[in-house]
């Protein structure tokens, strides 16, 4: 069984400067691949593309002699940089995606792609790993990484000052069998991340004062770093240039988004490995659009926060390793306007109505309502 680690490294001054060159070899090695197609497709259409094969032989006959830092990168780093530019290019050619964009260097969206070269490449020790071309690097967190399984390849990352390894492992399947506990419906929404069929409720962390205070605090930080480029504007230039006081206040800013996403994400974590060690037969989710909740200029932030769509993917991801069914519900399955108890439908609910009242008798919170609802839905898919 394949399974997926991420953690963060630990590296020396040497590793580490070795790290960020290979980086921004393959963002600059990805733009130019862009640019190139770019130019060839505007002028002689789609049927003169370039594929990352024949662009990878350009670049060692042609640009390496003009450029030789290109060759302080791996090969194969360099090869998978075009290869993502390449597969980014299909794509919008063939209309599943909108125009690729130029990787920049603030955004740090790039990633070195490491493959097992030699026997000795991606050994794992308990508190350090061996990577491919950089060498022995140590970890952040001890015992994390099995150290009896096999890893095939990994990519480096860095981020707001901070570097990263993914790595793909072999490990025995520990599937066990089919759970047979009761199935549990579960409601994701805003006011509350998730209530359960059983009655328990997982409130959104976003208005806890913790995360409040954080947000401020970023909105603060992002404030001083437009002042900072509006006073050098003020000072006669023209545009305002990165300088190192600037990118100082940008780490500032990365690090607070990363704070923010760490705790959401730990949150997450904890609620589905709640939910899965109960071990229910199955579970129960509504086909949420997402993208179109996002229309909603006012819960567009909110909605953003709440991370639905990575709740669902890791959902189903555990719930899979433990042998547990995880349905998804149509879309359009009245799960809120439908009575848990005699099965009527009240068409006239709206949304500020937080209590569901039936004629049969029955008053029972709205989202409770409607997650005993999914819980018996008969129309789903499996996910």
């Amino acid at each position: 069984m394949l399974r997926a680690y991420k953690i963060e490294l630990l590296p020396s001054v040497q590793q580490a400067l070795k790290i960020r060159q290979t980086l921004g070899i393959c963002r600059y090695l990805y733009n130019l691949y862009l640019a190139s197609n770019f130019e060839v497709y505007e002028t002689l259409g789609s049927e003169f593309f370039v594929t990352a094969f024949t662009f990878d032989k350009y670049i060692n006959h042609v640009v390496k002699k003009e450029l030789e830092w290109i060759d302080k990168c791996g090969a194969k780093a360099r090869k998978q940089a075009l290869c993502n530019a390449e597969r980014a290019f299909k794509n919008y050619m063939a209309g599943k995606t909108n125009r690729p964009k130029f990787k920049k260097k603030r955004q740090q969206k790039v990633k070195a792609y490491f493959p097992k070269n030699n026997k000795g490449d991606w050994t794992i020790w308990r508190h350090k790993l061996q990577v491919p071309t950089i060498g022995t690097i140590k970890l952040k967190e001890k015992g994390y990484l099995p150290t009896q399984a096999k890893i095939r390849s990994g990519t480096i990352s860095y981020k707001a000052g901070r570097y990263y390894v993914s790595v793909i492992a072999e490990v025995p399947d520990n599937n066990s069998e089919r759970a047979q506990g009761e199935g549990i419906g579960i409601d994701l929404g805003v006011k509350e991340l998730a209530v359960m069929s059983n009655g328990v409720i997982k409130p959104n962390i976003n208005k806890t004062p913790r995360l409040r205070n954080l947000d401020k605090k970023l909105r603060r930080e992002q404030r001083r770093l437009s002042r900072k480029y509006e006073s050098k504007k003020k000072r006669g230039e023209k545009t305002a240039t990165y300088s190192a006081n600037i990118e100082r206040q940008v780490v500032k800013i990365q690090r607070l988004y990363q704070t923010l996403t760490n705790i959401r994400v730990d949150y997450e974590n904890k609620i589905i490995s709640a939910i899965v060690e109960r071990e229910p037969s199955y579970i129960v989710l509504e086909d949420l659009n997402v993208r179109g909740m996002m229309k909603n200029r006012h819960l567009s932030r909110t909605i953003a926060a709440q991370r639905l769509y990575y709740f669902r993917m890791k959902l189903t991801i555990k719930a899979g390793q433990r042998g547990i069914e995880v349905r998804i519900a149509d879309r359009f399955y009245p799960s809120s306007k439908k009575c848990s108890q005699c099965g009527r439908i009240k068409s006239d609910l709206k949304l500020k109505d937080r209590v569901y009242r039936c004629e049969c008798g029955l008053e029972l919170d709205r989202d409770l309502n409607a997650a005993i609802n999914l819980t018996n839905a008969l129309k789903y898919e499996i996910a």
